[in-house]
């Protein structure tokens, strides 16, 4: 959810069951009221997103950890805001150190804790995602956030083999953004979606579109977030949905979302780009490569202090 796009609650009565999106008894909430005037609303299409770089890195995701150290300093030296998040991120990490799950690497954790993080990164890296994947070059020479999208689809993978149930049901609220859909639609959101286990979290971040949410993908990441009062579920960009319920009230739209299945376009583009000669291009998925040696992972706790310290200047000279 939209952390900046938080607003001071009042209280007002929300007729959700009239919908039958929340059926049930009648629900008295807080939600934040707009200004219209102030906040004009946008109409957006909800539907495949077919511009959305949804790489999975099924069969080369060892490949791709192998590239990771240059290109991640590549991409700091090139985003100031995502560079300082994972200082951030890395330094929170560090004072915590909690014990990880199974699968789930420290440069995972850092890594959803830098999108966590109040401020710009998550914003700039969405709008990056949505359209990274309109062609491959501009996946190749414009996407510079290709470490984080792999980082949190493998962190999204990893808590996802150990969470139970699969399935959760979730919320999520959107200010100045009126979403069009209809039913039975099948649609993604192709970006990083943040959504909340409790309704009235997600009621604080908007209502000009209202979603309730089947998802078999997303991820319950509070142990990791900066936010862990948020309970926060991220969905992935690659998780596609039936519109079950499309519902246009006068001031709020309502979309209730089923979970299908996952569905991406591309896999593997930056590793067959680095292996592979034009025309013809294939990557083996049985390829055996080693797992990141120690000084590698440990690369990531320094990317923030190092690196910054000695490119980018102490943070507080920037």
């Amino acid at each position: 959810m939209e952390r900046a796009a938080k607003m001071a609650p009042f209280c007002v009565i929300l007729l959700l069951h009239l919908v039958g999106i929340f059926p049930g008894d009648l629900q008295v909430l807080c939600f934040p009221i707009q200004r219209r005037d102030l906040f004009p609303i946008k109409v957006s299409p909800l539907d495949m997103a077919l511009t959305s770089f949804d790489d999975q890195y099924k069969g080369c995701a060892e490949q791709m950890e192998a590239e990771l150290t240059e290109l991640n300093r590549t991409e700091f030296a090139q985003n100031r805001v995502y560079a300082e998040a994972w200082e951030e991120a890395s330094s929170q990490w560090e004072g915590r150190k909690t014990p990880l799950p199974a699968g789930l690497k420290p440069e995972y954790v850092i890594a959803i804790m830098a999108y966590t993080i109040q401020g710009r990164l998550h914003r700039d890296f969405n709008a990056a995602v949505r359209e990274a994947g309109r062609t491959r070059d501009s996946y190749l020479n414009n996407f510079n956030f290709k470490t984080l999208h792999f980082l949190l689809t493998r962190a999204l993978h990893a808590l996802g083999t150990t969470s139970h149930p699969r399935c959760q049901k979730v919320y999520r609220g959107v200010r100045n953004i009126r979403f069009m859909s209809e039913r039975l639609k099948a649609v993604r959101f192709g970006h990083f979606t943040s959504s909340s286990l409790k309704n009235e979290s997600a009621l604080q971040f908007g209502t000009d579109t209202f979603f309730t949410i089947e998802t078999c993908y997303g991820v319950n990441i509070k142990n990791f977030s900066f936010f862990p009062g948020e309970e926060e579920v991220l969905i992935p960009p690659f998780e596609k949905f039936k519109v079950a319920n499309f519902t246009k009230a006068k001031e709020t739209t309502y979309i209730q979302l089923l979970s299908l299945e996952d569905s991406s376009v591309h896999n593997c583009v930056f590793v067959k780009e680095k292996k592979c000669k034009p025309p013809r291009c294939r990557t083996s998925s049985g390829a055996s490569q080693s797992h990141l040696s120690a000084s590698v992972q440990m690369s990531f706790f320094l990317w923030g202090s190092l690196f910054l310290a000695g490119t980018l200047g102490p943070p507080d000279l920037l």
